[in-house]
């Protein structure tokens, strides 16, 4: 490529006729964009997350203080995002629990950032071209980069599926973030004016820290960027990148880490909450590093042949980092690296483009490994936007060969032309395809049993994840059904034999229930949730004493657990001891004050000590919760 446009002394002023083409060119980009998307506004909800995070759950609902206070301290399911819970309150006050308004709103979000994206992709390339040659080719290039990510079948995961809400949210910022700092880098030499753009670039980067932690590599990312296609970093023999005419460039991404090293700390302690984090001794460094590696060529794999996408890939129970996927993918890695390093001074674009798309991936590649999946979809939405650029970058160079008077030029100009939009035709198509995979629990289950079946990694976590998504639905049956083959798959781990004994009990079941609550036991003696159930079980057959031994154990476990508070004070109070009883029930209310169940308890108790006063104001606050749940479960 070309050297870059010199810089202004002033900020450059664009000509009128040029604006007005920009403006047209990205109003094409969104329209497609939305096209191709707006089948999702027919989505349901899926009974994968967006159950627990949007249906079952009330906290998020309106944008009062008290739900402001929520969004802005949660953890809840294991992220730190109140600017998506934002999105969603206000979700809730325009469409109810209507999911088309909730769909709606990931698309137009998802086209806000392919538009975007276009004018970034229009900066980035601008800058290795002499300013004023071929204007027209070069914003087709980038529409063509733009194009090519925003309806590439990877982005389904994300807009499609309501609760990566924050993918695309966060996108947007990020998106603003590169867009500011590339208007600080390159109009203008003043320093006042830099600042300025600096600043908003900054409160971008916040806000996209505050929708998720995705962009936490973004200041390394900026670094690149000053390398290539900037070139305000340059390698000075015994300075290297560090002289002294680099130092403000240094200094001036400090705000930047700052904020990226909060969002460091904040995003592994939401997972730990959650429960998600997979410690060394269950995933170990090596595998850890064949994942990772596994992870790069997947995800570059997938954005050129994307085909058999799905919404789980299953990180096996044993990875053996010398099967032939790892080895392989591992090779790949390395040689890319080194071939690209190689081509550094005469193809530096391919060098920065793989810098940044392993510094943005990164984080979810399984270093810091959380969940039950070994890649997915929704990790490329940022990462892959490298190569976005890159091949609209491949399309302009097309464009340059085919007006070469030394070649068959226009030839090459209509193949490279019709290559292109056959391309993003195709891409369109798998898309439109692949969003319908999307529509309803039973589509998307299905399809990702499909594909775990023709995978070369398979744990019983698909059948687990089904069970449970039956389970939020009522449908015991074939709950029983999928953790049952869960259990066949990988039948040593202790939360199937839990959930599977639950659903039993469900059933009525109860000696198989208990039955399944102790085998879990034996694998982990340390389940909270195993001893919470088999207390449960044990007590509706009348075994007392042993119940109120299992629910103790589930509080020693877990403290806060307030409906082994609950059931254990029922226990107890079903033994006669309504003193310990009712201390019980005042710490679970104590600790959830919205426990209408443990109100009635409590009430119920009172009532039996002859306390009558108490128990009428503690059965008028569990009737006031469950009213408000009710009316809260109609609008959905």
């Amino acid at each position: 490529m070309s050297k870059p446009r010199n810089k202004k002394s002033r900020p450059q002023r664009q000509s009128e006729p040029s604006t007005q083409l920009d403006f047209w060119i990205a109003l094409f980009v969104a329209i497609v964009t939305l096209a191709v998307f707006f089948p999702a506004t027919r989505n349901e909800f899926v009974a994968w997350d967006d159950y627990e995070l949007l249906v079952n759950n009330p906290r998020y609902r309106g944008l009062g203080w008290e739900q402001l206070r929520w969004m802005f301290s949660t953890f809840y399911m294991g992220h730190y995002q109140p600017l998506s819970w934002v999105t969603f309150g206000l979700d809730y006050l325009l469409w109810g629990m209507d999911p088309f308004g909730y769909h709606l709103t990931s698309v137009l979000l998802h086209t806000a950032n392919a538009v975007l994206f276009f004018f970034v992709a229009l900066r980035l390339l601008s800058l290795t071209i002499p300013p004023g040659l071929r204007d027209l080719a070069l914003k087709a290039a980038a529409a063509s980069a733009a194009l090519f990510f925003a309806i590439h079948p990877l982005r389904v995961e994300s807009v499609a599926w309501v609760t990566e809400r924050r993918d695309v949210l966060s996108g947007l910022f990020f998106l603003a973030t590169i867009l500011s700092y590339l208007h600080a880098t390159t109009v203008s030499h003043a320093s006042s004016f830099r600042r300025r753009w600096l600043c908003v670039a900054l409160i971008f980067y916040s806000l996209s820290l505050l929708s998720k932690a995705t962009g936490v590599t973004l200041p390394v990312v900026l670094l690149v960027l000053d390398v290539y296609p900037l070139r305000r970093l340059r390698y000075v023999p015994g300075t290297w990148w560090f002289g002294p005419s680099a130092r403000p460039i240094w200094w001036e991404k400090v705000p930047f880490l700052v904020l990226a090293a909060a969002a460091a700390v904040i995003a592994p302690l939401a997972q730990h909450d959650a429960g998600a984090m997979a410690s060394l001794r269950r995933h170990g460094l090596l595998p850890r590093l064949a994942q990772s590696s596994y992870g790069v060529v997947f995800y570059l794999w997938k954005t050129i042949w994307p085909t058999d996408l799905s919404g789980l890939y299953e990180l096996p129970p044993n990875l053996n980092v010398l099967a032939w996927p790892f080895l392989l993918t591992g090779a790949v890695v390395v040689g890319i690296t080194i071939g690209l390093f190689m081509l550094r001074h005469s193809w530096p674009a391919g060098l920065a483009s793989w810098i940044c798309y392993v510094i943005i991936v990164a984080p979810v590649l399984g270093i810091i490994q959380s969940g039950w999946q070994m890649v997915a979809d929704r990790y490329s939405y940022l990462s892959c936007l490298a190569w976005a650029v890159l091949a609209g970058g491949g399309l302009y160079n097309w464009r340059e060969r085919s007006i070469d008077p030394r070649r068959d030029g226009r030839k090459f100009f209509f193949f490279a032309t019709g290559a292109a939009a056959v391309i993003i035709m195709t891409l369109g198509i798998l898309t439109w395809k692949q969003v319908k995979v999307w529509h309803d629990t039973d589509l998307l289950w299905n399809h990702i049993l499909a594909i775990t079946d023709k995978s070369t990694f398979k744990s019983g976590n698909v059948h687990h994840l089904v069970a449970r998504s039956m389970v939020d639905r009522g449908d015991w049956d074939r709950a029983v059904e999928h953790f049952r083959k869960s259990i066949e798959i990988e039948p040593n781990l202790a939360p199937f034999y839990s959930d599977l004994g639950n659903a039993l009990a469900r059933q009525g079941r109860w000696d198989e229930a208990v039955e399944n609550f102790q085998k879990a036991l034996a694998l982990n003696p340390n389940l909270s949730v195993a001893h919470f159930n088999l207390g449960n079980a044990l007590a509706l057959q009348g075994r007392f004493g042993e119940a109120a031994a299992h629910l103790q154990d589930a509080l020693r476990i877990k403290p806060d657990y307030t409906q082994a508070y609950n059931n254990l004070g029922r226990v107890l109070a079903a033994q006669g001891q309504l003193d310990r009883a009712i201390d019980l029930f005042r710490r679970a209310v104590q600790i959830q004050p919205d426990f209408a169940e443990a109100h009635q308890s409590l009430a119920m108790a009172l009532e039996e000590k002859g306390r009558k006063e108490e128990a009428v104001q503690e059965l008028q606050e569990a009737t006031r919760i469950m009213k408000s749940r009710s009316e809260a479960q109609a609008q959905r």
